[in-house]
């Protein structure tokens, strides 16, 4: 970009955040030859029931395409007439002097307009749904490498029982599993379109111009365009759609959201477990040159955050459409719709570049694990002297007061000295106690490595599953 080109505001989506392919979907190019491309569907069906000549047809296809749009005059028109589709209906129908007159007939504005916003949101989710399988992919790696890597694990952000990687993995993997389940329902149920329906719905112009062929021509129209239409609509297809394909998107947010939020708790250095990968020339502070700040995992955080404010817009939407419609949704689609895609776009494509290049302390888990991995054994512990017929209550107040005293060491900067203060403990030091046969931390992570596992399994077939289905052109 030129010096120029950023005289005036510019959206951090149009250069910043997102991928060019998600900002081709939602540019105003893409949208235009969309509308071209529903009213000659229009026309092409029309032309089949007698209502327009070849010659016509033919022209209104001549000028249908990309090559053809004249954006900077369309828009100049909407200065004047202060309405963005019909402004582009004059710019084409100048331009198609035989068929112009034809275009559009019987249709309302957003008989175009819906038709290709369901047409973007279908492009736009797959996209999604191709970068959370890459993602998948990565932290089915990760859970393989990682099944047998001990760790501590944390609950209230304390030590808590020992854990593998692996497993943590899985619990991320498993979120996006099922985030692609549900975006993947959203597609093949909830993304329909308007259909050729009219100002209200009833399709009434078209059965006045059609007769008994109305229903006819949107099946024509649908079929062509590959998507599905609602059988019952008002003046556009119901807001309750965007609300539930932000709902979905959101879902994701809030699983990238934790993955961040984790992975930036696992790099500070009290944890010291996770680093993220850093360039070599990378600035982590302007005042403080040591630091080694988690900004893609803060960017990530702080972009899910922002799409997921978004769920209140559409809902609000769909619940203030009043009667057959109102236009009090159109300026905030415009926005919300494009950003929540591409603020997404963004995290994924940060979270596949977190996964393959994340550096993992082997040492600073053990560490812990050596630092706070004892006070977990003392369950077991309690469970085997408790089947020897020992009272449970008991023993676990004496840990308890044993612990406290073991915590004030480890915050002292010392080793934690728990086993020595059970074998120093008079009624702890007369029960059967193995101490030495404690430290196979391994006998203290259940099943976590089998379930890690089978989980990889499914994580397997359903990416073969999808990689199927996304190659197949007529699934959505």
């Amino acid at each position: 970009m030129t010096n120029s080109e950023f005289d005036n505001y510019k959206s951090p989506f149009s250069w910043r955040y997102g991928s060019d392919e998600m900002r081709t979907i939602f540019s105003e190019k893409t949208k235009r030859t969309k509308w071209r491309k529903i009213w000659y569907e229009i026309a092409s069906s029309q032309y089949k029931y007698g209502l327009i000549s070849k010659l016509e047809l033919n022209d209104i296809k001549k000028y249908s395409s990309s090559k053809h749009l004249d954006i900077k005059r369309s828009l100049e028109t909407e200065k004047k007439i202060r309405h963005d589709l019909m402004s582009e209906i004059k710019t084409f129908a100048d331009q198609a002097k035989i068929g112009g007159g034809k275009i559009h007939l019987g249709a309302t504005s957003m008989d175009i307009e819906d038709n290709a916003d369901i047409l973007v949101i279908r492009e736009a989710l797959i996209i999604i749904l191709e970068k959370v399988v890459t993602c998948l992919d990565f932290l089915s790696q990760k859970i393989k490498s990682h099944n047998k890597t001990i760790c501590i694990g944390w609950t209230h952000i304390q030590p808590a029982e020992p854990t593998t990687l692996g497993y943590r993995f899985s619990l991320y993997a498993q979120d996006l599993m099922l985030d692609i389940k549900n975006i993947e329902f959203i597609l093949d149920n909830i993304v329909l379109g308007k259909g050729i329906k009219g100002a209200v719905g009833t399709a009434a112009s078209y059965k006045r111009l059609l007769g008994k062929n109305t229903q006819n021509l949107e099946n024509d129209v649908m079929k062509n365009l590959n998507v599905k239409a609602f059988l019952v609509s008002s003046q556009t297809y119901p807001r309750k759609v965007d609300f539930l394909v932000i709902s979905a998107l959101s879902s994701l947010a809030q699983s990238l959201h934790k993955f961040s939020l984790d992975f930036r708790i696992l790099q500070s250095p009290p944890f010291g477990e996770f680093k993220e990968p850093r360039k070599k020339l990378q600035v982590g502070s302007s005042a403080m040159p040591f630091k080694r700040n988690p900004i893609m995992n803060e960017r990530i955080s702080s972009l899910t955050r922002y799409m997921s404010s978004f769920l209140n817009v559409a809902s609000s939407n769909a619940s203030n459409s009043i009667l057959e419609r109102t236009l009090d949704d159109s300026a905030n689609r415009r926005l919300f719709i494009p950003e929540s895609f591409l603020a997404l776009d963004e995290c994924l494509m940060i979270y596949s570049e977190i996964l393959s290049g994340m550096e993992i302390s082997e040492a600073n888990i053990k560490k812990n694990l050596e630092i706070y991995g004892p006070f977990a054994l003392l369950e077991p512990i309690m469970m085997d002297l408790s089947k020897q017929g020992k009272n449970r209550q008991t023993i676990h107040e004496e840990f308890r007061k044993i612990s406290l005293k073991a915590w004030d060491e480890i915050e002292s900067g010392n080793p934690n000295p728990l086993f020595t203060l059970i074998a120093k403990n008079k009624y702890l030091s007369e029960l059967e106690l193995d101490l030495n046969n404690l430290f196979n931390y391994s006998k203290y992570v259940g099943t976590a490595p089998e379930r890690s596992m089978l989980l990889r399994k499914n994580i397997s077939s359903l990416i073969k599953k999808y990689k199927i289905k996304s190659n197949s052109k007529s699934t959505y």
